[in-house]
């Protein structure tokens, strides 16, 4: 039995950028986090005691006597990838919902791969994994996704990324004192707006406007934040700028596609802005999923109040990325 612990994470800054159709032309930064909210991969053989050869257990289970007939595509795909046809049994656990905006489908890739490669008595580095992720979830299934979120969820840890032509991606640690960590941490809040969306349905009309170059200015001004977030966090800047950054980020977001955000996501940003909130953003695609926030602690009482109608959920940063947490051959 092998079991592996996979970070979901937070996007602040430069989501967009980070799809090849953008940045193989005109390059893209991003920085995210890790954090300590996590999907469980167990993986173990099956014996040939029963008629299925393969059985899958996430929100449903699959019994099935192939590869090609998993419904569930990373699943299907990874197997594919590692020239796995059969004797297997995969259970996945998750703390959050998926379909959020958290990067939880690259980190179940992600995972899932690190749990593939254990069983077959292989171990990888997370830049491996990350790529991997990066190739299964955009070649293998064909998902519109971008490329940061297998890279923090696989490398884990509060990380500036570089996207440059030729799909190369670089990491690039954001090294904060304790301190400063710590705050940024009771600063920041996120809330569940309730609504789960495929990503993949989100960004069609963002992809196609980037393909086209309309969204190309949005984008780069979006780029051009990256480093002044950086700055604000490392240099000893008061951290209500970050927050002000966040908020700059959102308003350029907003403008990618109009399935980015809704009446009811608008409305309670501008509650929480009323009540206190300096920025914030919608995570992932946009449509739905978690609202993330930056709020003094002095002003979060009368923010919760204001966002009382969806639930808080409580997280910290985390610094591991994607790891075995046991293994037994």
């Amino acid at each position: 039995m092998i079991i592996s612990m996979t970070p979901v994470r937070v996007s602040f800054i430069g989501g967009g950028t980070d799809y090849p159709e953008h940045f193989n032309q005109h390059g893209g930064a991003a920085l995210g986090t890790s954090i300590d909210k996590y999907i469980y991969i167990t993986v173990s053989p099956l014996t040939e005691f029963f008629d299925h050869r393969i059985r899958v257990s996430y929100s449903r289970t699959e019994l099935v006597k192939c590869v090609d007939d998993i419904q569930h595509p990373s699943v299907r795909e990874c197997l594919r990838f590692m020239g796995i046809e059969g004797g297997i049994e995969i259970v996945a656990v998750s703390d959050l919902p998926a379909r959020t905006g958290l990067g939880s489908s690259s980190s179940f890739t992600v995972g899932l791969l690190n749990a593939l490669h254990a069983f077959k008595g292989e171990m990888v580095s997370q830049e491996q994994l990350a790529a991997e992720a990066v190739y299964v979830d955009r070649e293998m299934i064909k998902e519109r996704v971008g490329v940061q979120d297998q890279y923090i969820c696989a490398h884990g840890g509060l990380l500036h990324l570089e996207f440059q032509a030729g799909n190369q991606v670089t990491l690039k640690p954001v090294v904060i004192s304790k301190e400063r960590k710590r705050a940024l941490e009771e600063r920041l809040m996120i809330f569940y707006t309730g609504l789960q969306r495929s990503a993949h349905q989100v960004l069609e009309e963002q992809i196609s406007r980037t393909k086209a170059g309309e969204i190309t200015p949005h984008l780069n001004k979006l780029k051009e934040l990256v480093p002044q977030g950086i700055e604000m966090l490392c240099n000893g800047y008061d951290l209500s700028n970050f927050g002000e950054i966040l908020h700059q980020g959102w308003l350029l977001k907003r403008k990618f596609s109009k399935a980015i955000s809704n009446s009811l996501i608008d409305e309670a940003y501008e509650r929480a802005r009323r009540a206190g909130a300096i920025g914030g953003k919608l995570l992932g695609a946009g449509g739905g999923g978690f609202l993330l926030l930056y709020v003094e602690p002095y002003n979060q009482p009368g923010v919760r109040r204001a966002l009382s109608d969806m639930r808080e959920v409580r997280f910290g940063l985390e610094n591991h990325g994607s790891r075995l947490i046991f293994y037994k051959p």
